[in-house]
């Protein structure tokens, strides 16, 4: 028997926001075995919804079945998934490093410089960088860092938008429309 192929997938959820919404939904990649690699929580462009943005690695057949039980919530508005030539994603990582590090060698400053990073924070003892990007881009400058010292390091999840023009809640309509609701 073949075995499906995993690929990377962006599930969306439009909610209300609702104490518990969080720990049932959860609950369902449980059950189906399914770990999230990155979860962020946010309003949305639609006043009084949040947006879900979970990426996870798994079988398309997987995460679609997924999805159906997310809607199944009765505070979830809509549920959707896409792959990730689809949309476009980032995700934000701080850095904290000594600032005694800006004196070794060739310097921290270039290397910030060199892959588009930036100082938010200069401080008499330490400095916080900020970098944008995927998750690849934000490993490769701290591989970079770690020589000089990286102190803290954290990563935001994915923030992601679908590569088209229509507003979120088309995709509702649509969905509706072919479902017959």
């Amino acid at each position: 028997m073949e075995e499906k192929k995993k690929n990377v997938y962006t599930i969306s959820v439009l909610s209300e926001n609702r104490v518990g919404l969080l720990h049932r939904i959860t609950i369902g990649f449980t059950r189906r075995g399914i770990n999230i690699e990155s979860l962020t929580v946010s309003n949305s462009e639609e006043e009084g919804v949040h947006r879900y943005t979970i990426v996870v690695n798994d079988t398309e057949e997987n995460v679609r079945k997924l999805v159906l039980s997310i809607e199944a919530q009765v505070e979830v508005i809509s549920a959707l998934y896409h792959s990730d030539d689809e949309t476009v994603f980032q995700e934000i990582a701080l850095y904290k490093v000594p600032v005694n590090a800006r004196h070794n060698g060739r310097g921290i400053e270039e290397i910030v410089r060199n892959n588009h990073a930036r100082i938010l924070a200069l401080e008499s003892d330490l400095m916080i960088i900020e970098k944008t990007g995927h998750k690849e881009e934000t490993h490769e400058l701290y591989e970079k860092l770690k020589p000089f010292g990286v102190l803290e390091f954290v990563r935001s999840g994915r923030v992601s938008i679908v590569k088209n023009t229509k507003k979120f809640v088309e995709y509702i309509e649509e969905k509706e429309a072919l479902s017959g609701t």
